[in-house]
């Protein structure tokens, strides 16, 4: 999967935060960085209870 995306340096990590600050602003990057870590935090849950889920059906 991460095959495709290659590997990341610390100068592309660089690059790439400059750019998000560059398009988002100053201003909105506490708020961008909210909503993400509310996604990845929804995302986790709903993968934890997909698993949970799998795991019920597979002992029945």
């Amino acid at each position: 999967m991460f095959g495709l995306i290659g590997n990341f340096g610390p100068w592309e990590l660089i690059l790439i935060l400059v750019i998000v600050l560059i398009i988002v602003g100053p201003g909105k990057l506490p708020q961008v960085g909210q909503s993400l870590g509310k996604a990845l935090q929804n995302f986790r849950k709903a993968k934890e209870e997909e698993l949970d889920e799998l795991e019920e059906k597979k002992d029945k």
